[in-house]
């Protein structure tokens, strides 16, 4: 019974739902049920997409503490350089040194920046999350919510 738990109930449609980038909320509707009531029914497959779902979610969210903590390290660094440079601060090693340090480290931090912005958007594009996440929210958004902000848009765009 163990074991029946841990496999697929469908190998062939398992090995389709499997795959990394899989997402289902571009399908047809009836492929799309098809898919669902597959997923509803194999636990195997549904602990797959969990896993693999919140594996994007962590990747997404380490590279928005990582431009967090770049922006935060150029401001700082920037603005610890502004003060130097004001001579209110008393720097022991000569005024030009410290400011060949504080510019290499405000470009790294930049460059720091720019590389995890780079990550981020790669994670979000190769990733179904941002259409596995507008699935959720219209799930949970009232249908009558949904249709009055569909209505708004048509107008606005017409």
């Amino acid at each position: 019974m163990r074991t029946r738990a841990l496999s697929c109930t469908d190998p062939v449609v398992g090995d389709i739902l499997a795959g990394w980038r899989y997402d289902i909320s571009g399908l047809s509707p009836a492929m799309g049920r098809d898919y669902e009531l597959h997923l509803s029914e194999c636990s195997s497959c549904r602990r797959r997409q969990r896993v693999a779902r919140t594996i994007d979610v962590l990747l997404l969210s380490v590279s928005t503490l990582s431009i967090l903590a770049f922006f935060l390290a150029a401001v700082v660094i920037h603005r610890v350089e502004l003060v130097t440079h004001g001579g209110t601060l008393h720097v022991p090693i000569p005024l030009h040194q410290a400011h060949v340090v504080a510019i290499s480290l405000e470009a790294i931090a930049i460059t720091g920046l720019v590389f995890s912005t780079l990550l981020w958007v790669l994670v979000a594009v190769a990733t179904p999350l941002p259409g596995f996440l507008g699935q959720l929210v219209q799930q949970r958004i009232p249908p009558h919510i949904l249709t009055d902000l569909r209505d708004r848009f048509n107008k606005n765009a017409a």
